[in-house]
């Protein structure tokens, strides 16, 4: 590449610009520039040409029509040192432009503020500035395309000592211009999607475009053998505060984990313990380390290696007892000061804000089923509080009765199918997950309260999805249970209903159903 003599810099974002601008001009580089871009360099004493001036073309149509010309796209495109493009250049007088900075019309921005216009939203739709970025990044042999901010440093360095940019640093720039349009691409074709086509076809979207820039790669993926990497918007969500790198398996839970406690971000104080995504304690208290005792009380084993999410600042108090055994990540919506400096005596132990509830963002969760195929549902968000509940058997619950089926009901969600949970008011007594039948796991969160000396009389059993048969309610109450919460909906909940009504339990049915594969 010879030394740049002319660049084009039109940007809807400017912060940082001004600095590139004068490196380039300190460099002999002639400056190209239009409408607010222009203006802006102007006054900061840069001399400027109008791309009106350059083309020979006035702006027009407010603005839609400034960039798409034979000048510009002739001079991005056209390959050095080939005669016939050279000879149409000469024959067309098209000058050379060897660097372009542009970024685009705020679309994804525009969109995003409540009660913008479908008028607004198209008008943000950038035409030009695409068209030019995919010319210079196509020509990157000869072309220097920038299209973000945070690559001004490096083109700057780069230019002030040489007059020029290295082919690793132009294809580098290529390469994240065709990811960048492809993206603003996908929002437009997401938006437009949702406003044009009517919600009586499917609800769903009627392409499912997918595009989330590199967060972070991760040392491997669920084992060692696996390549994995972090993409999206995570860290709008987390701030890591303190620990070493976040692994694949630790972003799963961790997440699991903060969609449990989010059930209870307006409760009392509540701390969940999960392990691979599966809750093995939730307690509450008047205290985070009264909920502490009462979440470690489910399972002593299982927290080794887990992951704790609280639902409010974690303090010291807690932190001592949590710092006494071994675990992966705490999440919490903050941390006092006394607790971190306890905690980060732990140089492995991953400590992270929850900066925003993790439901609010979107309506969908994404699943690849394939190399080429996706799986798209809405979160599972439904709750059930009592007034939906029916009531299905002779006796009605206790108004204690009732407290407790609304704290296990919101843990149950979280559990894999089939899953069960005991509940005392204030705590899990014993949980079953991901069992290939419901009467395995009823009696594996009754084997897990033995092992850790809890007694399951009076408890409430929530199910996730109804009980086929009436054998796994039967194992429920014989362990104690007086309650049972499910959603009901199976062709044998006649039997089922009748085996609780001999056995006095009280049972009410949600009508809702979570199931969690």
């Amino acid at each position: 590449m010879e030394r740049i003599q002319r660049a084009l810099l039109s940007v809807s974002e400017k912060s940082g610009l001004l600095a590139l601008a004068q490196t380039l001009a300190s460099a002999g580089i002639e400056l190209i520039s239009t409408g607010g871009t222009a203006r802006a360099l102007r006054e900061s004493g840069l001399k400027v040409t109008d791309l009106s001036s350059f083309t020979g073309v006035p702006e027009m149509l407010d603005g839609r029509v400034k960039t798409l010309h034979p000048k510009v796209h002739g001079g991005l495109l056209y390959v050095r040192g080939n005669a016939a493009h050279e000879a149409a250049i000469q024959q067309h007088g098209i000058q050379a432009i060897d660097l372009v900075v542009v970024n685009l019309y705020p679309f994804e921005e525009t969109i995003a503020r409540a009660g913008v216009s479908l008028t607004e939203a198209i008008e943000n739709i950038d035409i030009g500035g695409p068209s030019m970025l995919r010319s210079a990044a196509k020509n990157h042999e000869n072309v220097t395309v920038v299209v973000d901010p945070v690559d001004y440093a490096a083109v700057a360095d780069q230019v002030a000592r040489t007059g020029k940019t290295t082919l690793e640093l132009r294809r580098r720039l290529a390469a994240k211009v065709f990811a960048r349009t492809a993206a603003y691409d996908a929002a437009i074709a997401h938006y437009l999607g949702k406003v044009f086509t009517p919600e009586t076809l499917t609800g769903m979207p009627p392409t499912l475009t997918i595009h989330a820039p590199l967060a972070q790669p991760l040392r491997y993926g669920e084992n060692p053998h696996q390549t994995a990497a972090l993409y999206g918007q995570f860290n709008q969500y987390f701030n890591q505060l303190h620990g070493k790198e976040l692994s694949y398996n630790n972003i799963l839970d961790l997440t699991a984990a903060a969609k449990l406690i989010e059930e209870f971000a307006a409760d009392a104080p509540t701390l969940a313990i999960l392990k691979h995504t599966n809750p093995c304690g939730v307690g509450q208290g008047a205290s985070l380390r009264e909920a502490w005792d009462n979440a470690f009380a489910t399972d002593r084993q299982a927290p080794f290696g887990s992951i704790i999410a609280v639902n409010r600042e974690l303090d010291a108090d807690v932190a001592q007892a949590i710092a006494e055994i071994f675990s992966e990540v705490i999440v919490a919506p903050a941390f006092s000061a006394e607790a971190l400096e306890v905690l980060r005596k732990k140089k492995n132990l991953r400590l992270l804000q929850l900066l925003r509830p993790r439901m609010t963002p979107g309506p969908w969760e994404i699943r690849s089923v394939g190399a080429d195929s996706f799986l798209l549902q809405e979160w599972d968000a439904k709750g059930a509080t009592p007034e939906h509940w029916k009531v299905v058997t002779q006796r009605v619950p206790t108004e204690a009765e009732t407290k407790t089926m609304s704290f296990g009901w919101r843990i149950v969600k979280h559990v894999k199918s089939n899953a069960i949970v005991f509940a005392a008011s204030n705590r899990t007594l014993g949980i079953g997950a991901g069992q290939m039948s419901r009467v395995d796991s009823t009696r594996i969160a009754v084997w897990k309260a033995g092992e850790a000396g809890l007694s399951l009389k009076e408890s409430v059993v929530c199910s996730d999805a109804f009980f086929p048969f009436p054998d796994g309610l039967i194992a429920a109450a014989e362990a104690g249970a007086t309650a049972v919460i499910q959603p009901g909906g199976s062709v044998k909940d006649a039997e089922v209903i009748a085996a609780a009504d001999r056995r006095g339990l009280a049972m009410v049915f949600t009508g809702v159903r979570h199931f969690r594969h």
